[in-house]
């Protein structure tokens, strides 16, 4: 970039007449640094540049956490967040016996490695693996609007007691982030790759307890991560810039001993460890093999799920992958034959390399979304073929971390539309997992407004509760 000076600009740019620029001088913008007229952080924003997102993860302040006081199983958390909420009868509860209303032309649901259990016949690699996977298929709490399901389910809490409650992953933070021991650069709460949008996943635990939001998209190469790689900005540049800001930076030669600066120096340290150093290393897909790249799937989503792995590698607690799209009210049937593959491949691909490098009995898988959807096929226009929302009845699967595997939980009446048996509420599900992972569901939770606030809901308090799955962990 290169600015000519002139009177008018003169008067816009406080002190260019004191340094002796002459009128039509073309300056650098290494030039106008050094003359002091564009601030450090000018430098870095004029390519969209920000340390502020991973800095601001292991500095902000915050109050302690209780510590975890369970002996927990698991490690980490990969969440496949069905984003819209997918069909339970097209994929993992399907229902060929009720006609073809019901199950339109997926009428052959594929048997499994488990005797007795069948998913959905787009789903054949999934169904090699259902001994390492168990399906909830009662899941139910009965609400039909996308916000306050996802509230629901990602929180396990009923809306409206003047609390925002955090969400799974928030909570996993406070009891497993920077304050219960975690070292690690790269936050301890990811989302790849956009936030879900639908409640504020922190709630009243606040920025220290938010999910990082990778943006970018992992299929492409390479990987554009928010505030960690820019585009057309080489480490080699990234390295030049930051020795042109210690260059410039005379506060901190006159304010030497400053907490204030070393706070900020800090958070410039860990920054640029993460963007120049090995962490960041993590989000470069390339550096896996072909093979293990294809096989699960080049599409975003398969690429998110290989990055999960990585970043469950490293020691990260909780990732959630947001797989928008299934939010299907028209041609639902179409969409299933592009998505359900999808899903297949890096979901299955994911469950095999997560076993065969020895994680999988430490990492929790859930994937679901905020409901199912409406069992009878809404064949009429504008629909064709369409399915709406349902909360009555939805189906879950888990896998990893203290869960068995091969195993169903509850079951849906002959259509898909009510629990049958075994009704598996989201504070259900939820609590298990806090189980599992060494965080207390009966305990306190840090409120800041001074509220006794426990981790999951007590039986004195508004919602319902089917009891833990203690018939899978």
């Amino acid at each position: 970039m290169e600015m000519k000076s002139d009177s008018k600009s003169a008067g816009r740019l406080p002190g260019l007449a004191a340094t002796g620029c002459r009128p039509g001088q073309v300056l650098t913008r290494r030039e106008m640094l050094r003359l002091g007229l564009v601030g450090s952080a000018g430098l870095f924003l004029a390519d969209g540049f920000s340390l502020s997102a991973f800095a601001a993860a292991a500095t902000t302040s915050a109050p302690a956490p209780i510590p975890p006081r369970l002996p927990g199983k698991a490690k980490s958390v990969i969440q496949i967040w069905l984003w819209g909420g997918a069909s339970h009868l097209d994929t993992f509860d399907p229902k060929p016996e009720a006609g073809h209303d019901y199950c339109g032309p997926f009428a052959n649901p594929l048997p499994t490695n488990v005797p007795g259990i069948r998913i959905c016949e787009l789903l054949p690699l999934l169904a090699k693996q259902a001994d390492k996977y168990s399906l909830i298929r009662s899941m139910t709490h009965g609400v039909n609007a996308h916000e306050t399901a996802a509230y629901l389910v990602q929180t396990g809490r009923q809306p409206g007691d003047g609390l925002v409650y955090p969400s799974v992953g928030a909570v996993v933070a406070q009891f497993k982030g920077y304050d219960a021991g975690y070292q690690g650069l790269i936050p301890p709460y990811i989302v790849l790759t956009e936030l879900q949008g639908r409640f504020s996943e922190a709630g009243f635990l606040g920025s220290r307890c938010k999910p990082f939001a990778t943006g970018g998209d992992p299929a492409q190469q390479p990987f554009m991560v928010e505030g960690v790689v820019a585009q057309g900005i080489s480490e080699q540049r990234q390295q030049a810039r930051r020795d042109l800001l210690h260059e410039l930076n005379t506060l901190d030669h006159a304010m030497k001993g400053d907490p204030r600066l070393a706070a900020t120096a800090e958070c410039e340290q860990q920054a640029y460890n993460l963007i120049l150093g090995d962490a960041g290393k993590v989000f470069d897909l390339s550096q896996e093999k072909d093979e293990l790249r294809g096989r699960y799937g080049r599409s975003s989503f398969g690429q998110s799920c290989l990055l999960a792995r990585r970043l469950v590698e490293r020691g990260v607690p909780y990732v959630t992958i947001n797989y928008k799209g299934w939010d299907t009210h028209k041609q639902h049937f179409q969409t299933m034959r592009q998505k359900l593959p999808e899903l297949d491949k890096g979901l299955a691909t994911l469950l095999q390399d997560l076993s065969d490098r020895g994680l999988l009995a430490s990492t929790i898988i859930w994937c679901g979304g905020e409901f199912g959807r409406t069992p009878k096929v809404m064949w009429d226009p504008p629909w064709n073929g369409g399915r709406g929302h349902w909360g009555a009845v939805f189906s879950t699967l888990v896998a990893g971390g203290g869960f068995k595997g091969g195993h169903v939980v509850g079951a849906s009446d002959a259509t898909g539309e009510s629990v049958k048996e075994r009704p598996v509420y989201p504070c259900d599900l939820i609590a298990s997992m806090d189980e599992l992972l060494g965080i207390d569901p009966d305990g306190p939770l840090p409120n800041p407004q001074g509220k006794v606030v426990r981790v999951m809901p007590t039986p004195s308090e508004p919602g319902r509760s089917g009891g833990r799955l203690r018939e899978i962990m």
